[in-house]
């Protein structure tokens, strides 16, 4: 493996602008990880960023990339087999990452969304018991203000009652003792 192999392919695969920086990271070292012996694609994709650097046409660049290439046993299937290769290689990290990125989202998003579900119900039967409470409040409270009306008609009947014995009592003393007077008087 070429030393500083990952850093030439972050300078020839992520040199695209708006690329981010962390993925690139990740997906060349996952490319210098299964980089296969001899020269192959990845060898050839930096012999052309070489040649890009110097302003060659890219027509003659992979030309000349090729024609080296040759020299040391490459040939036009196996560049496109060992190109399909790390395709392949990408695909895959691509499927560990959706993965991964499919946790992350059941763990951070997913489990928040319903701890919120979860929230809103126990708001919900909340909003419900408060709503009993307060018909309960507002029938003990026709409850008191009955009884208040209540406790006043029937204060009124005791304390009526309680006037007409007390009159009658004191007429049938009265009389009595209009009776003792005339027993004394005529007797």
């Amino acid at each position: 493996m070429i030393p500083d192999m990952q850093q030439d392919l972050k300078s020839i695969f992520g040199n695209t602008h708006g690329l981010d920086e962390k993925s690139v990271d990740f997906l060349t070292h996952a490319l210098e990880k299964n980089n296969l012996p001899g020269f192959d694609y990845l060898e050839f994709k930096m012999s052309l960023g070489r040649l890009a650097q110097m302003n060659i046409p890219e027509d003659t660049a992979f030309k000349s990339a090729y024609a080296t290439a040759s020299t040391v046993g490459l040939t036009k299937d196996k560049l496109v087999s060992t190109a399909q290769h790390y395709k392949a290689v990408l695909v895959k990290e691509k499927e560990q990452f959706d993965l991964a990125l499919n946790n992350q989202l059941q763990k951070r998003v997913n489990s928040k969304r319903q701890e919120v579900e979860k929230l809103k119900a126990q708001i919900e039967a909340w909003k419900q018991q408060i709503e009993k409470l307060q018909n309960q409040i507002a029938k003990s409270q026709a409850t008191i203000d009955d009884a208040d009306n209540t406790i006043a008609a029937e204060m009124n009947k005791i304390q009526a009652t309680k006037d007409n014995f007390e009159h009658t009592h004191q007429s049938i003393v009265n009389q009595i003792d209009l009776d003792l007077q005339h027993i004394q008087q005529y007797l």
